[in-house]
């Protein structure tokens, strides 16, 4: 069994080496553990500071790309190293190194596809008060969304199985954390929040530049997932608001007709036939989308079956290789 810690840095020369110093080289139920570490186009010499470090793997981008593609990158890089279970961690040692076997324990027992970190939000001294409640708010919306019962959504620190890291596939540059999760619960995954601790504050986070934007990119990354995943539900209740609002003004016009006074109220027409018209289209692009989202999940079968052949190849030998080494 191997696991493979991934760490996505940007210019993060000056924590890095902390962070590094606080993982595992040995964690139990694992023969192999090896360090990754994705350096999302740095303009220092973090690159350097990891390989200083021990660390096994480097992966780097030529410019910043994002956050979440930089931890896509370390997924298909830790799967192509024959990782059976990816932890992903943060370089600004906000986790506790120490904390990994509390989250491989659930996947090596089969208990769960991803565990996810849940922080002492409340003990948490950096934290503002206003923080503190939107991440609680933001953890109740995406447990809405996915279906799931994630303690702390926005939480980096978390454990991937290699059959969990073949399905989740993240289309926003801004954050996986959110995005992840929503889908893992829309393709049945099992997710488990596991207590961890944390560290202290090293550097100001470079997600949360400030609470509205944050809020913004949130909220616009779950209404893309389920524009996404569950287009049909979402287009049906917005496009059966318009379609009951200009139900409501027909119906109202046709109050007034009947009584004698229709001739002053043609503008209800005109918004009763907008509304329906509107609804009716959004009916449309919720099946059209549903259609789409079907092609999608029968790509991304095809997509999990290819990676299972070449991981096959690769590292599992074949019926006349264990007969030589027999």
């Amino acid at each position: 069994m191997k696991l493979i810690i991934q760490i996505p840095c940007l210019n993060e020369s000056q924590t890095l080496a902390i962070a590094l110093a606080a993982l595992p080289r040995e964690v139990e139920g694992f023969d192999t553990v090896e360090w990754l570490v994705i350096d999302d186009g740095s303009t220092d010499d973090t690159a350097e500071v990891a390989r200083r470090n021990g660390v096994h793997h480097v992966v780097r981008h030529p410019v910043n790309r994002g956050l979440a593609v930089g931890f896509m990158s370390g997924l298909e890089a830790c799967l192509r190293l024959g990782a059976d279970v990816i932890v992903n961690t943060d370089a600004d040692n906000q986790y506790c190194g120490a904390d990994i076997p509390r989250l491989t324990a659930p996947v090596l027992a089969h208990k769960a596809d991803i565990v996810i970190g849940a922080r002492p939000i409340n003990e948490t001294e950096h934290f503002s008060w206003l923080k503190k409640k939107l991440q609680r708010l933001g953890s109740w919306a995406v447990r809405i969304a996915s279906k799931t019962d994630v303690a702390d959504a926005p939480s980096g620190f978390r454990a991937i199985s290699r059959e969990a890291a073949m399905r989740l596939n993240v289309f926003s540059a801004y954050t996986y954390t959110l995005e992840t999760i929503i889908q893992a619960g829309q393709s049945n995954l099992r997710i488990l929040s596991v207590p961890i601790r944390t560290n202290g504050d090293l550097r100001p986070s470079r997600l949360v530049k400030s609470i509205p934007s944050y809020v913004k990119r949130s909220l616009m990354t779950i209404l893309r997932v389920f524009v996404i995943y569950r287009p049909l539900a979402l287009f049906f209740y917005v496009g059966s608001v318009f379609w009951l609002l200009g139900l409501a003004t027909g119906i109202r016009f046709l109050y007034y007709y009947l009584g004698g006074h229709g001739g002053g109220h043609i503008q209800s027409v005109i918004l009763a036939s907008l509304c329906v018209t509107l609804g009716m289209l959004l009916y449309m692009m919720g099946l059209i989308g549903d259609l789409i989202a079907t092609n999608r999940k029968l790509i991304e079968r095809i997509d999990v079956r290819l990676q299972h052949l070449e991981y096959r190849q690769a590292f599992q030998p074949t019926s006349r290789e264990e007969h030589d080494h027999a």
